[in-house]
């Protein structure tokens, strides 16, 4: 035998007005659900659109000669080079030439300033080291901030987290999506660091 409240509610569903509040409930949920919906997507296109029309970004990269490495006696350097380093005032040296300061010893006759020894015309190099001190040079401000102001959204993640003219170009200079064609081989096998505003031309395939 069914309990009371079971069989009461059978006859309530049996109620052709019952199942028609049942029905009007229904579509109403459905028809608000569909219009939050709707202005979720109408509110994430304007904001994209927003996002797409401000131009320049607004860059936190500082270019200048002066900085608080150089007042404390200490310099940033790219760290990994096996057997060159360049550091954040634009000489490149030999590794056994660098100073536990970490800055580059300036009196030995192989360090350099602002070299561009393994680099093309079109600010492509074959050893990462180069391509961030000749990267480093005062002249190449303008082309930089070219580079910044017509970068895509895409590489704003990327750049958002640099300060300074010294960690843009060792961003710059890693290779990155724009060095490689058909994701796993590089545009120009030999230069591939590149600091210039484009990246290395398609090989023929």
């Amino acid at each position: 035998m069914l309990p009371c409240g079971a069989v009461l509610w059978r006859r309530l569903l049996r109620k052709r007005w019952v199942l028609g509040v049942v029905f009007g409930l229904s579509l109403v949920y459905f028809i608000s659900s569909t219009f939050k919906q709707e202005e979720r997507m109408v509110r994430d296109r304007n904001l994209l659109q927003v996002q797409e029309h401000e131009q320049p970004i607004m860059w936190k990269v500082k270019f200048s000669s002066g900085n608080s490495s150089q007042l404390s006696n200490q310099c940033r350097n790219s760290v990994q080079g096996k057997l060159l380093i360049t550091d954040e005032l634009g000489y490149i040296c030999e590794r056994k030439n660098l100073q536990v300061n970490g800055c580059c010893n300036g009196n030995v006759p192989s360090t350099k300033l602002y070299s561009c020894e393994s680099c093309l015309p079109n600010g492509c190099c074959s050893i990462y080291e180069y391509c961030v001190s000749c990267c480093l040079q005062p002249s190449k401000q303008h082309l930089l901030e070219r580079f910044l102001n017509r970068a895509a959204i895409a590489f704003q993640n990327l750049f958002m987290a640099v300060e300074d003219h010294f960690e843009l170009c060792l961003a710059k200079c890693r290779t990155s999506s724009q060095s490689v064609q058909h994701e796993n081989t590089y545009r120009d096998p030999i230069a591939k660091y590149c600091y210039g505003e484009y990246p290395p031309e398609l090989l023929p395939v």
